[in-house]
């Protein structure tokens, strides 16, 4: 594996890159009008200017380009070039609203390009359920483009507070770059590591800026989106670096899964009920978990930080039964159970306790009114310096 600084050199490039280009979007953004009003299925009060994804996709590229070894991988071209598409095309969506037909279709050819020209799929279950042989390519191919197409959607859908879907992806990159970094993967490592140095500065904008506060759009989301996609199919790809690690009982289906959890079950959650009542999937709606944290008083950054914690559970379940020696169906099924009840199981609690004014719900209230820490001393402290970055 290269040196360590190969690896943070990246990350600080490109969290000065997102850091000095943010001031400079945000001003053409409000200058163009190019913010997402409110309205009554929205949570803001006031326009927010939405052009924060071009902000972190500069940054990663600013990371990138510090490394020769991108340069010398096509692949990584290919990538950048699909992360670009995306950013247009969520960029346009959140201009002109696009049809969510067109944006699926057009997610669903972007990743059917990657696979043909990387020639890499999900065909490898790693020894879960027995199967050690590789997927023929008739299931292979449907089921990466399920899940990539999957998980760009889930990112997308969870950016509904401040700091949710920056936060998540945050986490979600460092724990890949962990994964590369450990399995000598050098291009996804510095992939992960940029990705992960970019969202910083937004990230503190977002949650803490006031004058300063940018929505990451679907552009930002589309963009990030891919890149965990991309991870998922290197990890899961028959060819993978992981495969050593695989033979110490370590399942990277579930621990890819775990990394995911909220986003995933989340969106299959809310989907599956939007069709069970005989609407679109993609009808947008108050159902998200997001939105019952809101009901139960907790803040904007409140939800964000019980979300979080609420995934780093499930992680942190899957690694420990893994380090305990739980063989990688188990590992599967315990990632499943806890995924179900912290998306499904608490948000039907939750709501039948709105809904019913039940007895647990002083407690779920209790609980929000102390995740309300913004506007007080030290937070006001940090968002005047944040908001003179």
């Amino acid at each position: 594996m290269s040196h360590i600084y190969h690896i943070i050199i990246p990350a600080l490039l490109a969290f000065i890159g997102t850091l000095w280009v943010h001031p400079k979007v945000l001003k053409i953004a409000i200058m163009k009008n190019l913010v997402d009003n409110p309205d009554a299925r929205k949570l803001q009060r006031n326009p927010v200017p939405v052009m924060g994804g071009i902000a972190v996709f500069f940054g990663i590229i600013i990371g990138l380009c510090c490394s020769q070894t991108i340069f010398v991988r096509s692949d990584v071209f290919l990538l950048i070039s699909a992360m670009l598409i995306m950013l247009y095309v969520g960029t346009i969506d959140d201009i002109l609203n696009l049809s969510p037909y067109t944006r699926f279709f057009i997610e669903i050819l972007i990743v059917l390009w990657l696979m043909y020209v990387n020639e890499a799929s999900i065909n490898s279950l790693w020894g879960l359920w027995g199967i050690d042989a590789l997927l023929p390519s008739w299931l292979a191919w449907p089921l990466t483009v399920f899940a990539a197409v999957g998980i760009i959607n889930a990112i997308n859908l969870i950016d509904g507070v401040n700091g949710l879907s920056s936060g998540f992806c945050f986490m979600a990159s460092v724990l890949f770059a962990i994964i590369f970094y450990k399995t000598g993967n050098v291009t996804m490592t510095i992939l992960a590591v940029s990705a992960a140095g970019a969202i910083v500065p937004f990230f503190l904008h977002n949650v803490f800026g006031n004058s300063t506060r940018m929505f990451i759009g679907d552009g930002g989301t589309l963009v990030i989106g891919t890149m965990m996609s991309i991870f998922v199919i290197n990890i899961l790809h028959s060819g993978s670096s992981c495969a050593p690690i695989v033979s110490k009982g370590l399942g990277l289906v579930p621990m890819t899964l775990s990394i995911l959890a909220i986003p995933v079950f989340d969106t299959l959650r809310v989907m599956s009920m939007r069709i069970l009542r005989g609407a679109s999937p993609f009808h947008p709606d108050r159902t998200h978990l997001h939105h019952i944290f809101l009901e139960l008083g907790f803040s904007h950054v409140g939800a964000t930080v019980s979300i979080l914690s609420l995934n780093t559970l499930v992680i942190a379940s899957w690694y420990l039964s893994y380090k305990f020696g739980a063989s990688v169906n188990a590992q599967l099924y315990i990632v499943l159970a806890l995924s179900i009840a912290v998306t499904f199981v608490f948000y039907k609690f939750a709501s039948t306790q709105i809904r019913r004014n039940g007895k647990g719900l002083k407690m779920l209230k209790s609980i929000g009114k102390k995740m309300n820490f913004e506007k007080k001393g030290f937070w006001l402290v940090v968002q005047s310096w944040v908001d003179k970055l």
